[in-house]
Order: structure tokens, then C-alpha cells, then sequence
């Protein structure tokens, strides 16, 4: 069956927004355009968006889905991987009904929520997986508190070292079914051990991760704050960098030259030093995080006027603290630290899909591609933080399947 969706429209491709009609037939967006542009056939359903927004699914780039519920991790490691699966399908259906319909698992159990999802067991966004997140030894992704042979049986990392070892730990990760690869090239604030300047994998270490990638027409994310650690990430083949707290004029350049994606993720450090405390982040982290606060945020502005392509990831991975559905805060943030609405709603779609590695498929509302679109109750050009909460986002269509549709939205389909 066909449906017609009918009002004010902002597309994503970063075009002002207009009154207009899109036609989905299947899962696919049919014709995008002005009323007098779009035929509507007899028999289609028609969906009449009186007052609201028509937008492209939204899409986070960096979440755990996890099932996590703290963060501390000495605590979380011991908990039973069958619990953490039952939250982190929790997590998947919140997200959707936030108006997120895709989102990229930088780590964390995605690749067998998607098959959950795809099987109609469970409800939730398009998920693309990292499945373990890759890490050296004594690196960001290492529990630095267990003894080795337990944190390499523990968490959501693979630790290799050496070339071989990491061509190896890429394989097994696309044999689990990864539709990419992640990895730490920086040491972090929430491992214990190392500072978020520490460079961490060698160039070749990173090379052999990336071919692996490669050859499987796949990417790599990397976990990068500190400037060489991004650096050796550029120049190693990766597609995003993951916070690059610490990038300099030179890794700028370096990532327009290769073109790479900045996933900054304001949302989870706002949240460590406002409420990290009453939630059990452990002191250090806390303090690592405070450290680094005013430096990325003066970076950050560097390479968004420079011209590097952001996108919106949160960080979050379920509980109090990040919770999974009120991801819009990093728009939020975004429009705080010098984007307009509309470069922070094209931060969440457009530019989002391509970290995606599918902006053929997602992000724009453009013929051909997945019927994935949200109708919001207001203006997010007035006020992006509609955006942040559940009950404004009215209906949620993924893959042209009506998700969410809150009768009290008067939002008839005819």
C-alpha cells in the first residue's frame, strides 16, 4: 500500500523547508516535492500534517547497546551478559520511539539485536555493529583493574597486539557478523590507567585493522582523542574519529584532505561532570573528563569552521546517566557550541548516514531511498530541543512501516 505524507518538510539534504508531499511505496520513498510536483494515485493513504515537521529518521553514530546501567565498569563486568541483553532490547525500542531510526554500536551486542529486529522479536532502529571493540593491551578498551585473563574474558573488547594479532581480531569480528570495525588509537576517560593523549596501537597495527576492513568493503571508527593518536588514525585509512578532544590545526587538514567524519560526542561528557558523581562514575574519570571539557569544545570549533563534517553520536549506552531515547541532547549541544539547527539536524541525518556508510540508502528524504521519517509536534529550526523529548515525536515510519503513532497527535491517516 501506498502512503502519502502531506506538509511542512525539512529534508535533510540541507534545503530550506517546504510545503510538500512524499510518497512511499513499500519500504521505499517514491517522489519527494511541492504539492503540484506529486501525484497522489487513487487508494493511497493519505497522512495530512496539519501543524509539525516532517524529517528524516534521525541517526546516532556512537552508542553502546550494551545494557549497560552504570558506569562503572568494575561493577558492570560481573553482571550477567543474559541481563544486559534483556535491557539493551529495552534500549533498541526506546531509541525508536525517540525518532531514531538507525544508529551505528561502536560496541556492544548490535549484531544480535539486528537480527532480533529484522526478525519483528523485538522493535528498534536499523542497527550497523562493531560487535567487541578492538584495543591493545592495557589500552582504553582494557579493564585495567582485572587481572588480564579475566578482562580479556570480560566486557565488550577484543585486546590484540601486533600486526597479526590485529588482522586477526578484525577477522573474527566480521566472521561474528561486525558490520565494521572499531578501535582505540587513544587511551580515554573512562579507563582507568591511561590519559586520553596516549596514542595507543602503532601505524602498522592500525593498518592491518583498516585492510582487513577494506577488503570487506567495510570501514574503521576509531576511538581518538589525543593528537597523535588521531593523526596515526588519519593516516592509517580509518573513516571517522570518534571525540578528537585533541586535534590540531594539522589533523584538520588531514581530515579534510581524506575526507573523515568528526563524531564529537558532547552528550555523554556533559553528562559525566553534571551528574557522574551521584551515578558512581569513579573519581578519575570524572576528573579526566573536566580536564578536557574546554578543549575539545575550543577544537571542536576549529574544525567545524574549517569545514571537517560532523556528525551526531551521544556515547550513551543505557541507565540514568546516558540514557538511550533522549539522544537528541547532542543537538542540542551542537547548536551550543556553534552549529545552526539546521547543520545539527543535517549533523543527525545526512552527514550521519555517510558515517553510516549508507547515504544512498538513509538520512535524506530523496526518491529511492528507505521511507525512514519522523513528524515532530513544533519547529526544530525555532527550537531543536523538541527534538530531545519522546512525546513530541508524533510518528516514527521506518523502512515505510508506521512504528509509533500517538493518537493524541490528531495525525489521521486517511
Amino acid at each position: 500500500m501506498k502512503i502519502a505524507f502531506v506538509g511542512r518538510i525539512i529534508d535533510g539534504t540541507g534545503k530550506a523547508p517546504f510545503d510538500g508531499i512524499i510518497l512511499i511505496d513499500g519500504e521505499k520513498i517514491e517522489k519527494v516535492g511541492l504539492a503540484e510536483e506529486v501525484t497522489i494515485p487513487p487508494k493511497t493513504k493519505i497522512v495530512k500534517v496539519n501543524s509539525g515537521t516532517i524529517l528524516p529518521g534521525l541517526i546516532d553514530c556512537h552508542v553502546h547497546l550494551m545494557g549497560e546501567r552504570t558506569l562503572d565498569f568494575m561493577k558492570s563486568a560481573f553482571e550477567p551478559l543474559e541481563l544486559k541483553s534483556v535491557r539493551a532490547a529495552m534500549d533498541c525500542s526506546k531509541l525508536l520511539n525517540a525518532g531514531y531510526t538507525s544508529v551505528r554500536d561502536v560496541g556492544g551486542l548490535g549484531i544480535y539485536l539486528k537480527r532480533a529486529i529484522e526478525e519483528g522479536e523485538i522493535k528498534g532502529p536499523r542497527i550497523m555493529s562493531a560487535f567487541k571493540i578492538l584495543s591493545q593491551t592495557g589500552g582504553h578498551g582494557d579493564i585495567h583493574s582485572l587481572p588480564l585473563d579475566i578482562a580479556k574474558r570480560t566486557g565488550f573488547s577484543r585486546l590484540c597486539d601486533g600486526a597479526d594479532d590485529c588482522r586477526k581480531a578484525a577477522r573474527e569480528q566480521f566472521r561474528e557478523g561486525a558490520d565494521f570495525i572499531k578501535i582505540c588509537t587513544t587511551g580515554g576517560v573512562l579507563s582507568e590507567r591511561d590519559l586520553p593523549t596516549s596514542a595507543q596501537f602503532t601505524l602498522d597495527e592500525i593498518r592491518a585493522i583498516v585492510e582487513e576492513a577494506q577488503r570487506v568493503g567495510s570501514f574503521v571508527a576509531a576511538h581518538a582523542e589525543g593528537t597523535e593518536g588521531i593523526k596515526n588514525a588519519i593516516k592509517a585509512g580509518v573513516k571517522t574519529i570518534e571525540h578528537g578532544d585533541f586535534i590540531d590545526d594539522e589533523g584538520i587538514d588531514m581530515m579534510l584532505k581524506n575526507d573523515n567524519i568528526l563524531i564529537p560526542t558532547f552528550s555523554i561528557g556533559e553528562r559525566i561532570i553534571s551528574e557522574g558523581e551521584k551515578y558512581k562514575v569513579p573519581e578519575w574519570g570524572i576528573r579526566k573528563m573536566r580536564q578536557l571539557w574546554e578543549v575539545q569544545s575550543k577544537n571542536f570549533k576549529k574544525a567545524k569552521e574549517a569545514g571537517v563534517k560532523i556528525a551526531a553520536g551521544t556515547d550513551f549506552g543505557g541507565g540514568p546517566l546516558t540514557p538511550l531515547g533522549e539522544n537528541s541532547q547532542e543537538l542540542e549541544i551542537l547548536v551550543r557550541e556553534g552549529l545552526t539547527s539546521m547543520e545539527a539536524i543535517i549533523a543527525a541525518t545526512k552527514t550521519a548516514s555517510e558515517a553510516l556508510n549508507m547515504k544512498d540508502k538513509i538520512g535524506t528524504l530523496e526518491t529511492g531511498k528507505f521511507a525512514d521519517l519522523i513528524i515532530v509536534d513544533g519547529d526544530p529550526l525555532s527550537d531543536i530541543s523538541i527534538l530531545r523529548k519522546a512525546e513530541n515525536i508524533k510518528v516514527v515510519v521506518k523502512g515505510g512501516k508506521v512504528e509509533k503513532h500517538l493518537k493524541s497527535s490528531k495525525i489521521a491517516f486517511s
